[in-house]
């Protein structure tokens, strides 16, 4: 226990975590950040041991994803720093605030070959917004706040402290900074608003484009209070799902990202104003949407644009995102779009509805995609957090299933990551401990991160995992189908998940039809209450080559 006659770095540091009211803390112990761990058996938030470095990383994404707050994890020198890589460059390039800690040998040791002694920054700079090394006790928690609030400001991404171990078991005069007032963005300027206002209204066809900086929920409700006074049509990018109620589905043409020619993209390439709205390139690539290099665009956003051969934008509106939008409404209050565009927009929605024939006639045993997606759909209420891995499923799922609140569906579309979907679910049940969750994977992905089960069982937590089960590494295969004619490297051995769930603590269930995995589902949403529950579904991918048709050459991942 921690001598409470004397304060030491370990305390600077879980004392800025209490005051920056952080409520959870993943992560890996070990002996060079052992005093905070500690000192978390003291005092601080709750501590959420994980099985591996890099999937704690992934659960503090999910935290800083949805509650827009840096989700923060801890882990030792070494390995447990670099395991931290995959989960860091994850959260940067998708816009998530995490903020990690990272053990380090002492601090005589750094320039040695000495035990798990490495650079610690030379290593998380290029995949963070903010990388230091603290060499000075007393200033540890200055650099906490700073890292802490780097990581949520403007583009959101890791922030990154490495500290030696003689650091936090050093003694400090200093007492901890709590958080100052975050900085008060103004609107965008009032010329500004009225040149978009201008440039809306002389618009034959414009269109929102809403990527993951439109989907925080102050920015949301200003979107739906400008969609229900002037009915626009609206393309959501996969990190900007949700955004568009129920109410307003109207106005929902779509989401793009992995692939082009679906609706979103057919009215982007169609309108003649595309306003991009918290818009990240990385989010789906300009070149996707505006190959001609056509489109008239205007930016609505925190921070400058990126530009590039094919998004550049004629004007920005740089400031509050929810305020610009609140002073651009009665500015644009009484648009009506022109009969052709309403003519255009109806027979687009009916191509959404459809718009690839499948053949849902599956062998006994497989069950297709969209009776997966239709289940799902008519058992999963708008309250519930749907995580989503990288795989086909990845591609059904954001093509049709529907969700109407942000931040509610959640991909990992930026860097595409596997595994995310499990720890991903995990934070989700922390932070909204009042619904289910249900969390999405592949056969392969599932077991980059599968061993959090036993995370998710120690916690009790209400998660209805399912896996899209087809023995193989689907979505690297049906690309290499189609560029090479054959595939390579995909193929792996059987494994019984279902086994693998009970060795966890977990029930498992196996389906086989679209009606078993129905009356399944909906019995795991009421066993979920006591603890996870996986369904192994066999998926027949079949109709992936169909689907692949859909997608350009130069959109294969």
């Amino acid at each position: 226990m921690t001598d409470s006659k004397k304060q030491f770095g370990a305390d600077l540091v879980v004392d800025s975590l209490i005051n920056h009211d952080v409520k959870y803390v993943f992560g890996i112990p070990g002996a060079k950040i052992d005093r905070v761990f500690d000192t978390l058996e003291d005092k601080g938030p709750q501590l959420i041991v994980a099985r591996h470095e890099q999937n704690a990383a992934f659960m503090a994404q999910g935290i800083g994803r949805i509650t827009g707050e840096p989700g923060v994890v801890i882990t030792t020198s070494g390995p447990g720093v670099s395991n931290l890589a995959t989960g860091l460059v994850t959260a940067t390039d998708e816009g998530d605030p995490v903020l990690a800690i990272g053990g380090q040998v002492k601090r005589s040791d750094l320039l040695k070959r000495a035990h798990q002694s490495m650079n610690n920054v030379a290593m998380m700079a290029p995949i963070t917004k903010y990388a230091a090394e603290v060499q000075d006790a007393n200033t540890l928690s200055e650099t906490f706040a700073n890292a802490y609030r780097c990581a949520k400001s403007g583009k959101p991404g890791a922030s990154f402290i490495s500290i030696p171990q003689d650091v936090t078991d050093a003694t400090v005069s200093v007492n901890a900074i709590k958080p100052l007032t975050d900085p008060k963005f103004g609107t965008a300027s009032v010329n500004d608003i009225n040149y978009l206002a201008q440039a809306i209204r002389n618009a034959v066809l414009p269109v929102f484009l809403l990527g993951n900086g439109a989907s925080p929920e102050k920015v949301t409700a200003a979107l739906r209070r400008l969609l229900e006074a002037v009915k626009l049509p609206v393309v959501e990018t996969f990190q900007g799902a949700g955004i568009v109620s129920r109410d307003l589905e109207e106005t929902f043409f779509g989401r793009v990202g992995l692939f082009r020619n679906q609706p979103g993209d057919m009215l982007l390439k169609r309108a003649d104003l595309v306003v991009a709205i918290g818009y990240d390139p990385i989010e789906y690539e300009a070149r996707n949407w505006n190959a001609e290099i056509s489109a008239r665009v205007i930016v609505i956003d925190v921070d400058n644009a990126e530009i590039d051969t094919y998004f550049q934008p004629e004007r920005e509106l740089i400031g509050d995102i929810a305020d610009t939008i609140d002073m651009l409404i009665p500015a644009i209050n009484g648009y009506q779009l022109p009969a052709g565009s309403k003519d255009y927009l109806k027979g687009l929605r009916e191509n959404i509805v459809e718009d690839v024939k499948f053949d849902r006639n599956s062998k006994d045993g497989l069950v297709h995609p969209l009776d997966v997606v239709d289940v799902l759909q008519d058992n999963i209420t708008d309250d519930m957090t749907v995580t989503v891995d990288v795989g086909s499923h990845y591609i059904w799922m954001a093509r049709y299933f529907k969700s109407y609140e942000a931040r509610h569906l959640l991909f990992s579309n930026g860097m595409q990551t596997l595994g995310v979907a499990l720890p991903w679910a995990i934070s989700a049940a922390l932070v909204r401990p009042n619904t289910k969750v249900i969390s999405i994977s592949g056969d392969g992905g599932f077991l980059f991160s599968a061993q959090e089960l036993e995370t998710a069982v120690r916690l009790k937590l209400p998660i209805v995992h399912v896996i899209w089960n087809d023995g193989k590494y689907d979505m690297v295969k049906f690309q290499e189908e189609k560029k090479y004619g054959r595939s390579s490297g995909v193929d792996f051995g059987p494994v019984d998940f279902v086994k693998y769930a009970e060795s966890f603590g977990a029930k498992g269930y196996r389906v086989n039809s679209k009606a078993t995995f129905e009356a399944t589902f909906k019995k795991a949403l009421v066993e979920a209450e006591d603890g996870p529950v996986l369904i192994d579904i066999p998926i027949d991918y079949k109709d992936n080559a169909d689907l692949a048709e859909t997608i350009l050459p130069d959109e294969f991942y």
